[in-house]
């Protein structure tokens, strides 16, 4: 049986910079874990930022093209490599999670999380797959690095990591993802609305895991679940929590509306 811990193992997946190289190294990582050929061993930092490839290029929120609202082969095309950048760092984001969060939390938070970044890892590889089928493929078009940006604010603070980037950034995909499935649906792309279905019911699954762990750390602090979540977004968050929401979703996966609907374009930026 190896020695290796899992934070070397996930601080490899995460400086991995191709993007194929990414998916079968995280895949790789969650295997050897339940196999039991990692340890549960923190002794690694992890890097600042992950590995990127040359492309896309990353470029400033605002700086980004305006996407078409139409369903043409052009905005599809633009949509779902937006998407495939939002999963592609989702990748990250769970294997970060574990790596610089792990240490003194029990094994069940690095299963919950390694599947979490296992499951990002096969939405991009869908998405770029279709990319590719269209006549495109992820790199074609310029990104932004705001949800990396997110992940550096909550560096320093797991509960603040968990407001963050599950129930707020994940969280929002929900809002989304019905209405986006109908549209491609409706311009005859079924391939593209059932990968995004897939996606769609996973990430209400990873916003579960996000709201249990939350509850967990303020459970152990004796701390108010909602207010102390209220107070991590107003603190950390970027910008306002946009409606409408998906309260059924949200509720699903443990949100209910009076956690949410008070932050609604009242937050204030992250300084």
């Amino acid at each position: 049986m190896s020695s290796l811990s899992i934070s070397s193992a996930i601080r490899e997946a995460l400086l991995s910079a191709d993007p194929r190289a990414k998916i079968m190294t995280t895949r790789a990582v969650r295997r050897d874990w339940l196999a039991g050929r990692l340890t549960h061993s923190f002794e690694t930092p992890m890097p600042k930022r992950p590995g990127r490839p040359s492309q896309p290029a990353l470029v400033a929120p605002n700086q980004m093209p305006k996407r078409g609202r139409g369903q043409s082969l052009t905005n599809r095309i633009a949509f779902l490599h937006a998407l495939a950048h939002i999963e592609f760092n989702a990748i990250d984001l769970a294997l970060d999670i574990v790596g610089r969060f792990g240490a003194g939390q029990p094994r069940q938070f690095v299963d919950d999380w390694l599947k979490v970044a296992a499951e990002e890892a096969m939405h991009f590889a869908l998405l770029d797959r279709r990319l590719k089928t269209l006549g495109s493929g992820y790199g074609a078009l310029p990104a932004h690095d705001g949800l990396w940006e997110a992940s550096e604010i909550t560096a320093h603070d797991l509960k603040a990591r968990l407001a963050v980037v599950p129930l707020v950034l994940e969280a929002r995909g929900l809002d989304v993802s019905p209405t986006t499935i109908e549209r491609f649906a409706a311009a005859g792309d079924r391939r593209s609305a059932q990968i995004m279905a897939r996606i769609y019911a996973d990430e209400i699954g990873h916003v579960r895991t996000g709201f249990r762990w939350f509850s967990a750390c303020c459970d152990s602090a004796s701390e108010s679940l909602e207010s102390q979540w209220q107070s991590l977004v107003r603190t950390y968050f970027r910008g306002p929590l946009k409606s409408p929401f998906n309260d059924s979703a949200r509720e699903s996966a443990g949100l209910t509306r009076n956690f949410y609907t008070s932050l609604a374009s009242a937050v204030r930026p992250h300084q």
